[in-house]
């Protein structure tokens, strides 16, 4: 199979190097702007859609612009595409899939969610017998590693994300992991897969990590409990539940237990119940294995996306509901508290909606407002 790439960072080289050794893959272009040194160089976009002999077009550059102009042009011309970008499948996730199967091309994703995890395909192998109920974990591995360590090793916030930005885990703006976007796009992607579904980005909500401090962790490991980001979805009927917010759990649960900037992520099914997959999150290799993987899936004859044509839902987090951690200055906090943790309040159970609608009261008044669920 002959394949054309966008992108030659950290994960394009990663390819690159994966895909040396296999003898049914061939990478004709690499397409970018700079100078980098190879052979299959090109700064013409158009010679990756535009070669007939172009079966696959990788597309690892990241971001928006110009990824999503390239993606389509590659599929109006029958291409199929591999992609790592959750942010470009997220956002498009309609329009992407509707143009593939008009022009008779695969679109694969699978190192969009989990890194090198495989998770995408194995939630695509789990529906082909049952159906999947509920999916939940760690898919972000930079909160992660900031949470661990503030747990384990007694860093604080400030210390914690300075260090992940030092090893390469954190960008130099962090707001899309500590605020929970990146996990928002990894966990709508999951669910549409899971659930046969189209939910609309901008109504799941996140609540993230940016204002937990050291005294809230002090509070949580006094109660035995850890605090991890999680992204959650659940099936109910007709009904789907989305959400990313940071989860108190106990501490010798498997969840809590997870190091550094590794993830965990767990489906429910009807009738096997569940299943927990672990693994690097992010990082050149692990990140470019599935992103191969995926080309030889296509070479071997893999044509459809992971889950059928998917229907139009909004979410419904009424039918998600927890007992949260509350750490606020404004009074708003009274009318929901159950009991007082040090300066927190506990508050009654409540829907994750009612929870949403309260937090965005309180902000505010009080930017420094955190909020976690009591799992």
């Amino acid at each position: 199979m002959v394949i054309g790439m966008m992108g030659f960072g950290t994960i394009g080289v990663g390819v690159y190097e994966l895909m040396r050794d296999q003898k049914d893959l061939e990478m004709r272009y690499v397409l970018d702007i700079r100078d980098i040194g190879i052979p299959e160089a090109t700064r013409r976009a158009e010679d990756l859609w535009e070669d007939p002999e172009v079966e696959t077009v990788i597309e690892v550059m990241g971001g928006l612009h110009p990824a999503y102009e390239f993606v389509t042009a590659a599929l109006r011309a029958g291409k199929n595409v591999v992609t790592a970008n959750k942010y470009l499948v997220a956002t498009y996730y309609d329009e992407l899939l509707a143009l593939a199967a008009e022009h008779g091309a695969a679109f694969r994703c699978t190192a969009a969610v989990g890194g090198g995890i495989g998770w995408l395909t194995a939630l695509e192998r789990v529906r082909r017998l049952e159906p999947v109920v509920a999916l939940e974990g760690i898919m972000n591995g930079t909160t992660n590693y900031i949470l661990a360590n503030m747990t384990q090793g007694g860093l604080s916030f400030e210390t914690a994300l300075s260090e992940a930005q030092a090893l390469g885990y954190a960008e130099a703006d962090p707001s899309a992991d500590i605020d929970g976007l990146d996990i928002m796009h990894k966990v709508l992607l999951s669910a549409n897969v899971a659930f046969d579904v189209s939910l609309p980005a901008g109504e799941i909500p996140t609540f993230g990590i940016r204002n937990v401090t050291d005294d809230d962790v002090w509070n949580f490991k006094s109660r035995g409990l850890v605090c991890k980001m999680l992204g959650n979805a659940r099936l109910e009927g007709e009904k789907v539940a989305v959400y990313v917010q940071p989860t108190l759990l106990p501490e010798l649960s498997l969840t809590a237990s997870v190091p550094a900037n590794f993830n965990l992520i767990t489906y429910e099914t009807e009738y096997t119940g569940r299943m927990s997959f672990y693994g690097q999150g992010a990082g050149r290799y692990p990140t470019a294995a599935n992103v191969v993987q995926d080309c030889l899936d296509l070479a071997g004859g893999v044509k459809s996306f992971y889950s059928g044509r998917a229907r139009r839902v909004p979410v419904s987090n009424e039918i998600a509901h927890y007992r949260y951690y509350l750490r606020t200055c404004s009074a708003k906090k009274d009318a929901v508290q159950e009991e007082q943790w040090g300066d927190a309040s506990v508050t009654r159970l409540m829907s994750v909606a009612e929870m949403k609608k309260l937090y965005d009261e309180i902000l505010p008044e009080d930017p420094k407002v955190f909020a976690a669920a009591i799992g």
